[in-house]
């Protein structure tokens, strides 16, 4: 069921490769000292970001849109009068994107990219179908979501910046974000730019230092040693999962929402895959929108096992397709290029690696 909702939605639609790459040109931690620029901005739960001219983003009326079926994959696009789409809502996946107010991040610790986007990334209740914009729920939710600036996925993402994301409490004194490191420093590995510096297999619950309980019964008790540390897939279950409701659980098969590592999310997680791994680079990004998924095969003794993934970004400023993940050179989540470049095309070492996405 569709209960009432602040979060806002995706846009989309039947655009070329550098439509759909190019308006996404940034999101990534940010500021002088390193910090990311969400808090640069001075942006709050609840607050609005000014535009470049200073105003305040106004909810755009809730009349004059057409609603516009595309495939490949199924899904519905929301268009303006003028036939700019403010949204994209894909069949069979909870992340929508809202066209919204430009926002600027930048990692200067690790790179000089910078990627620039006016998409907006939520999580919807419920997975979308066709017809859904029908319902009173979509209705009521809509207009609200297309001019709402409170924190999106790409937000509470960069929260855990390795470059220095200030702490947050709740009310219990529980951290829930601040600046995350990727595991604890792996004796056996002597360079810092060698994949595994940082020890894997440090998941949420290890960042968060609590016990967790899954559906299915099974109950984990964090590594003391692991306190503030997640590692890739770790990242993404923190962000998707704990933070904004997407359900997990702890195995690598088959299941509700998503499991444990970065292969069996590819393979098994929810959502539509995108792009599926046939052992190669691939090509053809068009399809891609911002909060994807991507997916990587990065062991140089195990080719063709999916390891590694990351969010996928939109073009930086050089107009190259970046990603962001939690990664053992850059020690926690970051969009940088230490021991690699984050980006998705070229003949890079994550590049070459890049096989599969899939959009939640």
């Amino acid at each position: 069921m569709y209960p009432d909702s602040r979060s806002s939605h995706p846009r989309d639609g039947g655009l070329t490769r550098r439509q759909v790459l190019g308006s996404l040109a940034g999101l990534a931690a940010a500021g002088a000292g390193g910090a990311y620029a969400w808090q640069r901005l001075g942006h709050r739960p609840g607050a609005n970001i000014p535009t470049v001219d200073g105003s305040v983003p106004k909810a755009r009326p809730a009349g004059g849109h057409r609603f516009e079926r595309l495939g490949n994959p199924a899904r519905t696009v929301v268009r303006d009068a003028d036939g700019s789409a403010v949204a994209t809502f894909t069949d069979g996946a909870r992340t929508a994107v809202l066209t919204g107010p430009s926002r600027t991040f930048s990692e200067p610790r690790t790179t000089t990219a910078t990627v620039t986007t006016d998409a907006w990334v939520r999580v919807l209740p419920g997975e979308w179908r066709q017809g859904r914009e029908e319902s009173s729920w979509f209705k009521r939710w809509f207009p609200k979501a297309l001019g709402d600036t409170s924190p999106d996925v790409f937000a509470v993402a960069f929260q855990y910046s390795s470059a220095g994301a200030p702490d947050k409490r709740n009310s219990a004194g529980l951290r829930y974000a601040g600046t995350a490191h990727f595991g604890p420093r792996n004796p056996g590995v002597g360079s810092s730019l060698d994949f595994g510096y940082h020890d894997e297999q440090s998941d949420f619950y290890d960042y968060l230092g609590i016990p967790w309980t899954f559906p299915d019964g099974s109950r984990v008790e964090p590594e003391k040693a692991r306190y503030g540390d997640v590692d890739c897939s770790g990242f993404q279950r923190l962000v998707w999962g704990y933070r904004l409701g997407i359900p997990m659980h702890n195995t690598n098969t088959a299941g509700v929402g998503l499991p444990r590592r970065a292969y069996a999310i590819a393979a098994y997680g929810p959502g539509k895959l995108l792009i599926p791994d046939k052992g190669r680079q691939p090509t053809d990004l068009g399809g891609l929108q911002p909060g994807d998924l991507v997916f990587f095969a990065i062991i140089k003794n195990e080719p063709n096992l999916i390891d590694h993934c990351g969010m996928y970004l939109g073009l930086d400023n050089e107009g190259r397709p970046r990603f962001y993940s939690s990664r053992s050179a850059a020690n926690g989540p970051t969009m940088g290029d230490l021991a690699g470049h984050a980006l998705l095309d070229g003949t890079d070492f994550y590049a070459r690696g890049f096989r599969a996405a899939r959009r939640l």
